[in-house]
């Protein structure tokens, strides 16, 4: 496109000429007289600019394209995917067929043969001699191959020798005529155009695959595709490519525009999805283009951009080798300072926590006790008196069971009292050997009321022969209650509420410890459940919940009781439903 100085037309200034490249097929003279109509129309129709034909083919189009030569391009569809691909193009129109009754659909191949020739069939072509335009040209060499492939035939190994002529398309008819090849693939109406201009002879000839679609002028070989288009660059500014499809659209069909172009008109722009399939099916069977070629043409458009990623290419490996040099140096220092800010992360919560934990413990312990005290000694003496009244009465025996369990429980909470106590004071406590399922059915009994009013169903697994383990039998019950009360909380909302628990009395949490014959007691408990809702590391935590008026100590304080006894606490979600799992690890040696 060149400025007002590029030309003038008589004393009037130019604002703009604008280059349309038209694909040469019949030589340059032939596509001037043919075009040069259509480019007075345009500027015609819009005053100030001046439209310019430059005959081109296929290849010296695409350079030109690249090189930002020409604005605008009318050429066969498949020549138009191929420079969109690389340059971006606006697709204004699409051309109908002055034949074929205005058809948008006129481009294909027709492989011809002499009338005398033994070639009848497709398959008898294989090792024949050919001539094509051009490897590019749809209506010609791309839909003939695109025909053999979805026959089944590899069209790089099918023919014996095979040669592109370019244009003009006459010499490709002249060839078959003269016997000098086998067979011409040409594109669609060449013969007829060429027959009807009194070239040739129409029975000197006979066409391979012959077809002719209803309303169609012409015969050809293969399947057709959409015409030709008018499109523009992404140079040309958007006001100039709008009136000139408007112009293109409102071309008359009578006018000497439209007849020396030989079209009817043009339209919107059709569907090019038969062409992409063929060109889809051509990469698969014949390869893509080569890799150099492709390269060099976005080198060549990207010139700056190329040479800068040179560039960072042979100066970040220099990069990197600093970088690692320097990364080196100061690694061991990195790690040392993590190590120790790690340590003193993990020392500062203790303290905190202990801190915390003790002022709340120590005074919790010290106002429950005496409370304590008094319901173990209220409820003993209840039970001596009971003892002297008469044992016949009916209600005598529920009185004992109800104060036995006051005194029970009371003992119970006693214990937890003096184990909080020992665990402020950093006392070890005693391990006893006990039985889990006890422990177990004590806890169960706390929540019995709540699991029948949420209707809990209730499911335990026992899995091999009983046995006793080393344990602190008040530290093991809280961790017990917590985990059940947990579960029970979980499934406030839920839909369907089961609450299963499984005691394996055979279990290996890994593959070492089965080596080591190290045997492992372990309790499962599994709910429906919300799940988990955080990382089990940070409800591990103290002071860390989900609840809504919850502490945070009570999965600290199973995890610290299961410390205790070098056993194991995992919590995680369930795999095969909605819901929570949380198991017990104890080990013990084996009887």
């Amino acid at each position: 496109m060149h400025s007002i100085a590029d030309g003038e037309m008589g004393d009037d200034p130019i604002e703009a000429v604008f280059r349309v490249a038209v694909l040469a097929n019949h030589g340059e003279a032939q596509a001037k007289q043919r075009w040069q109509p259509m480019m007075d129309y345009l500027s015609d129709r819009l005053p100030g600019n001046r439209f310019e034909v430059v005959p081109l083919n296929f290849t010296q189009m695409d350079q030109q394209l690249l090189d930002h030569r020409i604005q605008f391009i009318v050429t066969n569809p498949g020549q138009y995917l191929s420079l969109s691909s690389q340059l971006p193009l606006s697709w204004l129109a699409t051309m109908r067929s002055r034949k074929h009754n205005g058809a948008t659909y006129a481009i294909g191949s027709t492989i011809i043969v002499k009338a005398s020739s033994p070639i009848k069939t497709l398959e008898d072509m294989r090792g024949a001699s050919v001539v094509a335009s051009d490897p590019q040209a749809l209506g010609g060499y791309q839909a003939a191959v695109g025909l053999l492939n979805r026959r089944g035939i590899e069209a790089s190994s099918f023919f014996g020798d095979i040669h592109f002529l370019g244009f003009p398309l006459e010499p490709l008819v002249y060839q078959v005529r003269d016997g000098t090849v086998d067979a011409a693939i040409t594109p669609y109406c060449t013969l007829e155009e060429m027959v009807e201009g009194g070239l040739v002879k129409r029975e000197d000839f006979r066409v391979i695959n012959r077809q002719r679609p209803e309303g169609y002028d012409c015969d050809t070989s293969t399947p057709l595709y959409p015409n030709w288009s008018f499109a523009a660059s992404d140079q040309v500014p958007s006001p100039i490519t709008q009136a000139i499809t408007q112009a293109l659209f409102e071309l008359p069909a009578d006018s000497e525009a439209a007849i020396r172009a030989d079209l009817m008109g043009w339209t919107a722009p059709v569907s090019q999805l038969a062409v992409i399939k063929l060109y889809d099916e051509l990469q698969l069977h014949g390869g893509p283009p080569p890799l150099y070629d492709a390269a060099r043409k976005w080198f060549r458009l990207h010139r700056d951009l190329a040479l800068l990623l040179l560039a960072i290419f042979f100066l970040a490996p220099l990069y990197h080798l600093w970088l690692e040099y320097k990364i080196r140096q100061k690694n061991e220092f990195l790690l040392v300072t993590e190590r120790q800010l790690k340590d003193k992360e993990l020392q500062l919560e203790r303290m905190q926590s202990a801190a915390i934990v003790g002022e709340i413990g120590a005074g919790l312990a010290h106002e429950l006790n005496q409370p304590i005290a008094a319901i173990t000694q209220y409820s003993e003496g209840a039970l001596m008196a009971l003892e002297r009244l008469d044992q016949q009465d009916p209600n005598h025996q529920q009185l004992h069971e109800v104060l036995t369990k006051i005194y029970n429980q009371s003992m119970r909470a006693g214990g937890v009292v003096h184990r909080i106590r020992g665990l402020l004071r950093r006392r070890r406590n005693g391990s006893v050997p006990l039985l889990i399922l006890p422990l177990l059915q004590e806890a169960l009994a706390l929540f019995q009321r709540a699991i029948e009013q949420q209707q809990v169903a209730l499911q335990l697994h026992i899995n091999g022969e009983e046995q006793a383990i080393l344990g602190d039998s008040v530290g093991l019950s809280q961790v017990l209650v917590n985990l059940l009360k947990n579960a029970l909380d979980a499934m406030e909302n839920s839909r369907e509420r089961q609450l299963q628990i499984r005691i394996d009395y055979q279990a290996f949490p890994s593959e070492r410890e089965q080596e080591l014959q190290q045997s492992w007691l372990l309790l499962e408990v599994s709910d429906t459940g919300s799940g988990l809702t955080a990382p089990v590391s940070q409800l591990m935590e103290s002071f860390a919940t989900t609840k809504e008026h919850g502490l945070g100590l009570g999965l600290a304080i199973c995890r610290d009781v299961m410390t205790e006894h070098q056993g194991l606490l995992q919590l995680e979600n369930r795999h095969d439903r909605q819901g929570c799992r949380a198991r017990l690890w104890l080990p013990y040696q084996r009887n």
